[in-house]
């Protein structure tokens, strides 16, 4: 295996198969590269059509991790090179499509995120029809630290979330665990970390003649029975949300901005870490968070990839993408010299242009967004 995905093909009661995909590269806590992202669209491509496979399990190998997001640094070897066009647009392509494909999958995709979930890894779990976690389970969508934006559908499922608590995930970067995931509506169900592995075994032994709901309630069945009864963890963020609701209330992002920075959070430390992580990140990503939070309440999943594809060419082309990794993962300075010093900085046409696609025919509005 030279992809970094295992696949195998495990047999079932009464013939049938389940398909098993492992994100393996451990070492990187799964982080995506584009040949990770290639093989999982090959493989659910072929299971799709066949009959014999009823459902796929997704999962990442090793104890610390499921997917810790995409492979950004990829990006920054490529910042000088005339490619970085190409390169961006074909990752994030790939990606989204990848992630559409899981969306809107014909058969039942169980995804195990167990450890770290956060950026390209929730984009993974987001659109499974079966989200399982554990105990164990930390997440995020930290994106504004690296001069990026919450992608991979973040567009769809923050501003679906409860209250402000989605706006407020895109703006910090906060981390949550399973039992705030449940509520979110991010996950189907908790399982205890030590007996992930006998969910598998469970599900081999399901009536696979079944069909549509009925299908769905059996698997639904053996989820909630290896839960039952576990202690959950604490949730991190929900004891919050009226606190974060009042924190981001308003219609004009200076004024809502204003709140989040200049609150005092002292007494708060879950906030207060956030509010720092916001306050770090990019003005850009900021300002970008805010408009596709406001902007994509109407559009379809396939249109929201379309413009999520747009914006991430663009922070790797003119936004502060190249600079986050650099500043993060690079030099590691953590000391990023962001293109501005606030948003008030930000020209309105640097915003409009961020929205329009840079070059030749966009890959997927017309596909995927019907534009």
């Amino acid at each position: 295996m030279t992809d970094g995905v295992g696949a195998r093909l495990l047999e079932a009661a009464g013939g049938a198969k389940v398909g098993v995909l492992t994100l393996d590269a451990p070492s990187s806590l799964n982080a995506l590269s584009l040949p990770m992202i290639t093989a999982l669209h090959g493989h659910l491509a072929r299971w799709a059509s066949d009959d014999a496979v009823r459902a796929v399990w997704l999962e990442g190998a090793g104890e610390k991790a499921f997917c810790a997001g995409g492979d950004i640094r990829s990006f920054y070897h490529r910042r000088d090179e005339a490619g970085l066009f190409a390169y961006a647009s074909d990752f994030f392509e790939r990606e989204y499509r990848l992630d559409h494909a899981i969306h809107t999958y014909p058969k039942p995709v169980l995804c195990l995120g167990h450890g770290i979930v956060m950026g390209g890894g929730i984009g993974l779990l987001a659109g499974a029809r079966f989200r399982i976690l554990t105990e164990q389970s930390l997440l995020a969508m930290p994106e504004v630290s690296i001069g990026l934006f919450p992608d991979v559908a973040g567009s769809w499922f923050l501003p679906r979330m409860p209250g402000r608590l989605g706006l407020w995930l895109g703006l910090t970067g906060a981390r949550f665990n399973g039992s705030d995931a449940l509520a979110l509506g991010l996950a189907d169900g908790l399982i205890p970390a030590a007996r992930r592995g006998e969910l598998k075994a469970r599900l081999l032994k399901i009536d696979w003649q079944l069909s549509g709901e009925a299908l769905d309630q059996a698997i639904h069945e053996q989820i909630y029975a290896l839960g039952m009864g576990m202690e959950a963890p604490a949730p991190r963020l929900l004891p919050h949300q009226g606190r974060i609701d009042a924190l981001l209330a308003g219609r004009a992002f200076p004024v809502v901005l204003a709140q989040l920075l200049d609150a005092d959070l002292a007494d708060e430390p879950e906030l207060a870490a956030a509010q720092a992580q916001c306050r770090a990140g990019s003005p850009l990503s900021r300002a970008l968070v805010w408009q596709q939070y406001t902007k994509a309440r109407q559009h379809s999943l396939a249109e929201i990839f379309a413009d999520e594809l747009t914006l991430a060419v663009n922070c790797a082309l003119h936004g502060d993408f190249i600079e986050g990794v650099r500043a993060l993962l690079i030099d590691k300075d953590k000391r990023p010299r962001w293109r501005f010093a606030s948003e008030a900085e930000i020209p309105s046409q640097w915003l409009e242009r961020m929205w329009q696609w840079p070059s030749g025919r966009h890959p997927l509005w017309s596909e995927l967004g019907g534009g």
